[in-house]
């Protein structure tokens, strides 16, 4: 039986993770689709990076497939994707579940706070 310890370690075995710094610069230069899976009581509470996508941890699945109704067009496979939750569990694991839609460019960046602190732009 596996624990939610394996899930993590399996996800960030495959799902590669930026310090906060760089993803800001990422961010300023236009690169990539940045996806914030927190809910939305969460992102009601703190804020969001500015522009991010929200897509709860739950949706995921649906907002990724090209072939879903609820299909999130900025969803790209090809796209650099970014993603950010409170703490990195959350991000490395919805990020696993991008890699293995097909996604090839998703990144965890880690958790808000540490966006905040490397000086993000953020919006409400």
């Amino acid at each position: 039986m596996k624990t939610a310890k394996d899930y993590l370690d399996e996800a960030n075995a495959v799902v590669p993770k930026m310090p906060a710094s760089e993803a800001v610069m990422r961010h300023a230069a236009g690169t990539g689709v940045f996806v914030d899976v927190r809910d939305s009581g969460e992102i009601a509470e703190t804020g969001t990076i500015a522009g991010a996508q929200r897509i709860t941890r739950g949706m995921i699945e649906f907002k990724a497939d090209s072939g879903h109704a609820l299909h999130n067009e900025a969803m790209q496979k090809d796209e650099a994707i970014y993603v950010i939750c409170a703490a990195g569990g959350q991000a490395a694991l919805a990020g696993k579940t991008l890699k293995d839609m097909g996604y090839t460019n998703v990144t965890n960046i880690g958790g808000f706070p540490a966006w905040k602190d490397a000086g993000g732009p953020t919006e409400a």
